[in-house]
C-alpha cells in the first residue's frame, strides 16, 4: 500500500508545469518533448498520469525518472499490477502474458525490491495550485458525486481507490451523452487510462492519454504533454515519426471516437 495517497503541490513561482499522458515507457519520446518545449529541470516541473511502464521500450526507466527532483505521479493501473504481483500469483499470470509486463522477466530479480519501493510511494491523487487555479491530477476516474475534497479525504476505501486506477465509467457516459457533470470543489481535474485520438476536455475534466504505445493504431500513437502552468497550452508528440504534432494553446473539446 502506498506511503501517501494524496500529495499537494505549492504554486511554481520560478516555472512552468506540465501534466504528461500514459507514458507506458516512452521515456524517451517524453525527454525529446521536453527539448523542443526548452524544458528547465531547475524549475519546471512535469507530473504524470500513471501508468509510466508496460508495453513500450523503457519499463525499466521508471525508477529513473521518478528520482528526479522535478518529476512527479500519481499511480496507474499498471503499476498496481505490478505492486500486486509480488503476492498474487494470477496477477502475476495477467499482468506478465496479456497486459504489458513482459519487460519484468528481463529486469535482474535484486532490482524487482527496488522498483516496487519507489512505485510503491506513488500517491493516487495529486493536486497542483496554478495560476489557473487549483488542478487535479487522477489515473482514471472519480466517482459520481464525489467532490474533490471528500474523494481525497476517502482515499483508504477500497472501491474509491479501485475507481482511481481502474473506471472508465464517467468516459463512457461522455461516449453517449456527449457530456458529464462537473467535479465540484476545484477547477479542472486531469485523466488518463483510456486512450483517445486527441486530448478531450468535458466539462472541468480532461483525458490526455493519446494511446502512445499504440503505435500500430491509426488514429492512437501519440504522447501529449500538457501546460497547467503559468499557460494552457498542448503539445502533442508522434511515436512513430519522432516529431512534434501540435502545438495548441487553446483547449479545445475534441469528440470521443467511436
Amino acid at each position: 500500500m502506498q506511503n501517501q495517497l494524496f500529495k499537494f503541490f505549492n504554486r511554481n513561482l520560478h516555472g512552468r508545469d506540465f501534466v504528461v499522458g500514459d507514458l507506458h515507457g516512452h521515456f524517451s519520446a517524453l525527454e525529446l518533448m521536453l527539448v523542443q518545449i526548452d524544458f528547465d529541470p531547475q524549475c519546471d516541473r512535469v507530473f504524470a498520469v500513471g501508468d509510466l511502464i508496460d508495453r513500450g521500450p523503457e519499463s525499466w526507466r521508471v525508477v529513473e525518472f521518478l528520482n528526479y527532483p522535478w518529476f512527479f505521479s500519481v499511480l496507474g493501473n499498471h503499476e498496481q499490477m505490478l505492486l500486486e504481483s509480488a503476492t498474487n500469483p494470477a496477477v502475476t499470470k495477467n499482468w506478465l502474458g496479456f497486459n504489458g509486463g513482459a519487460w519484468w522477466k528481463e529486469v535482474p530479480e535484486t532490482y524487482h525490491t527496488r522498483i516496487r519501493s519507489v512505485i510503491g510511494r506513488l500517491p493516487l491523487a495529486l493536486e497542483v495550485n496554478t495560476f489557473s487555479g487549483r488542478i487535479g491530477i487522477v489515473h482514471a476516474d472519480i466517482p459520481y458525486g464525489l467532490t474533490w475534497q471528500t474523494f481525497v479525504r476517502s482515499l483508504e476505501d477500497k472501491e474509491i481507490r479501485e475507481h482511481a486506477l481502474w473506471s472508465r465509467q464517467r468516459f463512457r457516459q461522455v461516449q453517449i451523452m456527449g457530456r458529464t457533470q462537473p467535479i465540484a470543489g476545484i477547477e479542472l481535474v486531469i485523466f488518463g487510462h483510456t486512450p483517445i485520438q486527441k486530448p478531450l476536455q468535458t466539462s472541468n475534466i480532461c483525458y490526455i492519454d493519446t494511446g502512445a504505445t499504440y503505435t500500430t493504431e491509426k488514429t492512437l500513437g501519440s504522447l501529449t504533454l500538457m501546460e497547467i502552468h503559468p499557460n494552457l497550452e498542448i503539445h502533442q508528440f508522434c511515436i512513430k515519426t519522432q516529431t512534434m504534432l501540435t502545438s495548441n494553446k487553446k483547449r479545445e473539446p475534441a469528440k470521443v471516437p467511436a
